[in-house]
């Protein structure tokens, strides 16, 4: 595998899915521990302006660049936006972390699970990721840093949720496949698995559904469903060099539900 040298000075993240929860806390989170962003957004700009806010706010810089993470055949002109925008912000032609964090839900049994559904759910949580990685690889940095999103779903059932689940663990395995291509150039890739977190993912169901978010904070060791600032950060702190040895690992942060 092609070697490509870092240059030294500022981290420089991407982050996709980084206008709206998770993915836009871990901007934030990222801009807080000093890491400057290009995030991904699929059609909110003004979404993707308010982040871009948040994140000057703290005194670093943001790039805002829209894209369908589940259109494979638009890959290639965001990777050239990529390039003009290292190029243009930071004088550089490398990127140093990966966070693969865009994702959409829809819910279904096995028995009604539409194939156009299912292919959606493919097509952004799996295929996606892995030619979007593919695509941007020769772009990052030795010795940088990949996390890609799983959830805690990939280990315990929830009804509904069998297609999107499956995806999930098959980035699980994915990410171990990475993590032994990549290791060569030092380059570290680990999934973090969510639980149940009130954000507007799949219609708001566990933040305004206040029945399901009751039974989700009672199976729950923690006592509550979570919040994006409990994702957010950790994910900032797993990319940090003092998790350069940590590779291969599936870290799930649910405050131990189903335990």
């Amino acid at each position: 595998m092609a070697q490509v040298k870092s240059a030294s000075g500022q981290k420089i993240a991407i982050v996709t899915g980084g206008s709206r929860g998770l993915g836009q806390n871990t901007v934030v989170s990222l801009a807080e521990r000093g890491v400057d962003v290009i995030f991904t957004y699929r059609s909110n700009r003004a979404e993707a302006e308010k982040t871009v806010s948040e994140v000057e706010k703290r005194r670093r810089k943001a790039v805002a660049l829209q894209l369908d993470a589940g259109n494979v055949a638009s890959f290639d002109a965001f990777v050239a936006e990529v390039r003009k925008a290292l190029k243009a912000e930071w004088g550089r032609d490398t990127f140093d972390y990966l966070v693969n964090n865009a994702g959409m839900g829809l819910i279904g049994s096995i028995a009604e699970m539409k194939e156009a559904d299912f292919d959606e759910l493919y097509n952004v949580h799996l295929k996606g990721v892995f030619f979007l990685t593919q695509k941007l690889l020769p772009l990052m940095a030795d010795n940088g840093r990949i996390v890609n999103l799983s959830s805690g779903l990939a280990r315990f059932t929830m009804p509904g949720f069998a297609a999107y689940a499956a995806m999930k663990g098959a980035i699980e395995v994915l990410t171990r496949f990475m993590a032994k291509e990549f290791g060569p150039r030092g380059i570290a890739v680990n999934v973090v698995a969510p639980g149940a977190i009130e954000t507007d993912f799949g219609g708001g169901l566990v933040r305004d559904n206040a029945d399901i978010n009751k039974h989700i904070a009672s199976v729950t060791a923690l006592g509550r469903v979570g919040v994006p600032d409990d994702i957010g950060p950790m994910i900032a702190l797993l990319l940090a060099d003092e998790n350069r040895w940590m590779t291969a690992q599936r870290l799930e942060v649910s405050g131990g539900t189903n335990l």
